[in-house]
């Protein structure tokens, strides 16, 4: 059973002809707000220096990720320790391929996050 809340006789107003579009409006545009569903692609901590090692090695290698950055004397070389170097790497090569169906795990050596590791430093 459907209720009608209008008289059966009493035509929508003009307001109620200018609502509509405006509900739609509010249904269709994107809810989304700053920060939602962004993941980054960092080193876990419980991976070995070995198992970081390899992985980066592969990620900047065949992998394919830019880590021109974190070359000496670049922008995102410090801090200089291979946790941040790696999660930088891996970022890099998530975030690039990540639309084509690439993880973030890197035999176990990452893990997404949807905090920004960038805050704080």
């Amino acid at each position: 059973m459907v209720f009608n809340v209008h008289d059966t006789n009493e035509k929508p107003s003009h307001v109620e002809y200018m609502l509509l579009p405006l509900m739609l409006l509010v249904v269709m545009l994107p809810q989304r707000s700053k920060g939602d569903f962004e993941q980054w692609c960092i080193s876990d901590s419980q991976a070995t220096d070995a198992e970081l090692q390899a992985a980066l090695d592969y990620t900047c290698g065949e992998g394919g990720a830019d880590c021109s950055k974190i070359q000496e004397n670049q922008s995102c070389y410090l801090p200089n320790t291979l946790k941040d170097h790696a999660s930088f790497a891996f970022n890099a090569y998530y975030q690039k391929f990540k639309h084509n169906g690439a993880s973030c795990y890197f035999h176990s050596a990452a893990m997404t996050t949807e905090k920004d590791p960038r805050v704080g430093r």
